[in-house]
Formats: C-alpha cells, structure tokens, sequence
C-alpha cells in the first residue's frame, strides 16, 4: 500500500466544517484511525498527538483523527482535551473501509468489528509515504513525527 495514491474522500469534521482530501492545503496529512472517543488507548493516544501538535505543524503536516464516533461524540472528545486539530466522522465507515482498518478484534472473550489503530502519512501528492498498522500507543506519535520530519 505505500506510495499508492488515495482516493479522493470528503467527511465531517468538528468544528462545523468538512474535510476533503483534495481540498487540505497541507504539504503532510497524518491520518491517525482509532477505535473509539473516550477510551483509555484512543485518549492517550489523542493526548500524544496534541503535545506534539506543533512539531507536526513546524514539520509542514497536518493532523487528523478519524473514527466511527458521531461528530456530537467528537466534539466533547476535542474539547474535553484540547486537541488543537479536528476529529473526523466516519459513521458509514467509507474512509475506513478505503484504508482497509476495519478489523475482527477480540473484546472480553467475543469476536467485534472495529477500528484497528493504524496511521498513515500522506504526502503532497496524497500519496501514502507509510503506514503503521496493529499500533502500539507507547512511542508511536513520537515515531511518526520523526518520520514527517524526514519528508
């Protein structure tokens, strides 16, 4: 999947807004996938992007989260801590399923489809530069903001 080009897509973002690939002005798009708003790895994981939010920003990326959370759920989510970037909405789960993220998972002994925690940069070209898939909170923001700062 590196270095394929990714289908244009439009989604609701917080903020009121929408968001279009085609339309996002920034050099670097970091798209982080994550499995639910409020829950311990996606809130850790939301935390670490936002402390690291202006290196991003300095490194000429942008940051989006994207889940299957409703846009209401979104919004408490960013505001409760503060992320200086949007969150998308993915209900019908489209950009999810283009990405390939939706996963089987074990949950408390049973089978449930869900979001695989997964990241990828896009490049000017809207080119996917690289992928992080099956993520591991503990070290990985850092990890993909030392390779933006390589683009």
């Amino acid at each position: 999947m590196p270095s394929q080009k990714v289908a244009d897509f439009t989604l609701p973002s917080t903020g009121g807004g929408t968001f279009q690939l085609s339309k996002s002005k920034a050099k670097t798009l970091v798209l982080y996938f994550y499995p639910k708003d409020n829950t311990p790895g996606c809130t850790t994981e939301g935390i670490d992007f936002r402390d690291h939010y202006a290196e991003f920003v300095k490194a000429g990326a942008e940051v989006y989260g994207i889940s299957r959370d409703s846009l209401r759920s979104h919004e408490g989510f960013k505001k409760k801590l503060g992320f200086p970037f949007e969150l998308l909405s993915d209900e019908d789960e489209k950009v999810c399923a283009q990405f390939g993220v939706i996963k089987m998972k074990n949950m408390y002994g049973r089978q449930v489809r869900g979001i695989e925690r997964s990241t990828f940069v896009l490049d000017a070209n809207r080119r996917i530069a690289r992928e992080w898939r099956g993520v591991k909170v503990p070290g990985h923001v850092q990890e993909v903001l030392d390779f933006v700062k390589t683009l």
